[in-house]
């Protein structure tokens, strides 16, 4: 096999906490190097979710080809794994097809898995899943954490005291195999790297992110979402659904059912997307693969950087 042969497909990467504008970013690379983008966030996959999970705008999906947005119906289940699949398929087309690529991520355990691998082989207890459910009835997610703590301290770290999902499987894992997650995770130590990858990570200020996410919550409202999650009800997408659970359409739903004020569901939806904004930048830094440019000051230098790793 020839050197030319055994080069890795090369995917530019855009990772940043949430409204940062990672979006417009990628839309702007793409156009300049001629690439499509692959969108890695949890929501945009889902079909009719649009204002409230800020999808690129029909007239920005014509200037620059997107995939993996509009793909799940809501009432489908879409985690890692699943995820991992339907990119890894599109990115063989698009090699295929001989594009660029750029992946523009939100929900960077999405970009992680891709990018790395999966812990496979280690399936579901559903009986002991059942035993958590009702000692987190009975205790609270918390207790789950501290138990967590116990047995994995360093999982304990990285799993917010309140992600139940998270804490779940991180126990399942251990009663499944004698051992933690993140013992798996350091013997995997994520070796299926396929690409030759450059992370952008792109920032601002603290308090321009701040303003930038009260923006966006404005603009959202401005543009009809509470009509989009009374449409989304209407057609049989209730607030028990996974993606109605998500920030915004949370609130959104608890207004329409009487259990919040506008204004209040309003002001959480800004609460709780600044204190999700804080946890993504909290694991982004804990990725030194990451190169780092604020997005204000710097779109000159990011292009430089992309056609370097380009070329």
């Amino acid at each position: 096999m020839s050197k030319s042969e055994n080069k890795k497909p090369k995917l530019i990467v855009i990772l940043g906490p949430t409204a940062v504008g990672k979006t417009k970013l990628g839309i702007e690379i793409a156009k300049r190097i001629g690439a499509s983008i692959i969108s890695a966030d949890s929501l945009q996959i889902y079909k009719y979710l649009d204002i409230g999970t800020a999808k690129p705008t029909i007239q920005e999906r014509k200037e620059v080809p997107h995939h993996l947005i509009d793909v799940l119906e809501p009432t489908e289940d879409c985690n890692a794994g699943v995820y991992r699949d339907l990119a890894l398929a599109k990115i063989e087309q698009l090699l295929k097809e001989e594009k660029k690529i750029i992946i523009v991520g939100g929900t960077f355990l999405y970009v992680k898995v891709l990018l790395s691998g999966l812990l496979e082989n280690i399936g579901v207890d559903k009986k002991f899943r059942a035993e958590l459910k009702k000692l987190r009835e009975k205790e609270g997610t918390s207790s789950l954490h501290k138990r967590l703590k116990m047995i994995d301290p360093e999982s304990a770290k990285r799993i917010n005291k309140n992600d139940y999902v998270r804490i779940e499987r991180a126990l399942e894992v251990y009663q499944l195999t004698g051992k933690s997650i993140s013992e798996h995770q350091e013997e995997h130590a994520f070796q299926d790297k396929r690409f030759d990858t450059l992370k952008i990570g792109i920032g601002v200020e603290r308090e321009d992110l701040r303003n930038r996410i009260d923006k966006r919550v404005d603009q959202m409202f401005g543009d009809g979402f509470v009509d989009e999650v009374k449409n989304l009800r209407d057609i049989g997408f209730g607030p028990d659904l996974k993606p109605m659970k998500s920030i915004g359409y949370k609130q959104v739903n608890q207004y329409l059912d009487n259990n919040l004020t506008l204004d209040r569901a309003v002001e959480v939806i800004k609460r709780d997307s600044k204190r999700f904004s804080k946890r993504q930048m909290t694991w982004l830094r804990a990725d030194k693969e990451i190169e780092w440019f604020d997005n204000n000051t710097e779109l000159k230098s990011i292009i430089n950087r992309v056609k370097q790793f380009l070329d």
